[in-house]
């Protein structure tokens, strides 16, 4: 089935893909039309101002109740996302352009750094625990022992934009203090306290905003968030950071320049220098 709304002259839909609902799903289902609204808005497919369809059409369109259109139009409106007017429909909001971060995978720490200088940091925990399993694997450390753990959420512009979750061995935290992680980023702060980056371990994958996290980065829980786990090392290869940041998508755009590499038996794509 196709989801057809109401244009007006100021804005001509894209084509959309077809859209439907899973009620197999734990998801209740006005949040999974919520969600393809959402992501139709927000990559463009509706522009400013273009009609979305009527409580009428969505309940039609994907075989629910009226009551649970209105829901998924409601949370759209909760958002920001659109504005409802009775006798007029509801209608993308006008939206004023955000800055994104954008880091590149070369130069990493380097794009760290700029990122500390740009945006505003908030300390929500900082504290010195024994290292979850996960994390004593990750920096090499043996059963019970403690590590400094700080919590923080970034924003750009006032709007969040990461759920940072840090783990460093206690004798290279405690050269720091809570009010530094405010100021400065950890790791301008742990080569301060002379210890020389020499590389890092990263992944990239994507997860769910937990009911921690979301309200954290002001998104709804079950939000997507791409996900970021990094262990850094010093020159010697000691572990010496483990980090997990959650970012908003619609805040942070992560990209590489490639490089085709062809052999005598494959061609394939690299990280370009």
């Amino acid at each position: 089935m196709r989801l057809r709304p109401k244009t007006t002259s100021r804005a001509r839909p894209a084509k959309r893909d077809k859209l439907t609902l899973d009620p197999a799903l734990r998801t209740p289902l006005y949040h999974q039309i919520y969600v393809l609204l959402r992501e139709q808005i927000l990559s463009g497919a509706y522009g400013d101002e273009a009609l979305l369809p009527t409580e009428f059409n969505l309940a039609r369109t994907f075989g629910v109740s009226r009551i649970t259109a209105k829901r998924a139009l409601d949370e759209l409106k909760a958002e920001g996302l659109v504005e409802r007017r009775r006798g007029r429909g509801t209608s993308v909001a006008k939206r004023v352009e955000s800055r994104l971060v954008k880091a590149n995978l070369s130069g990493l720490i380097e794009n760290l750094l700029m990122m500390g200088l740009e945006t505003n940091v908030e300390i929500l925990a900082f504290d010195y625990v024994a290292a979850p399993d996960g994390v004593r694997a990750a920096l090499a450390l043996d059963g019970g022992t403690e590590v400094q753990r700080a919590v923080r959420v970034r924003r750009l512009d006032g709007v969040p934009l990461s759920h940072t979750v840090s783990y460093v061995p206690a004798d290279l935290g405690r050269s720091y203090q809570r009010n530094d992680l405010a100021k400065a980023p950890l790791l301008a702060l742990l080569e301060r306290a002379g210890v020389l980056i020499g590389s890092a371990e990263q992944t990239v994958s994507a997860t769910l905003a937990d009911p921690v996290v979301a309200p954290a980065l002001d998104v709804q829980v079950g939000s997507p968030l791409l996900s970021i786990t990094r262990t850094v090392f010093d020159q010697n290869g000691r572990p010496v950071e483990h980090i997990v940041i959650l970012y908003r998508p619609d805040r942070y755009v992560y990209r590489m320049k490639l490089a085709r590499v062809q052999g005598p038996a494959t061609k394939l794509w690299s990280p370009a220098s």
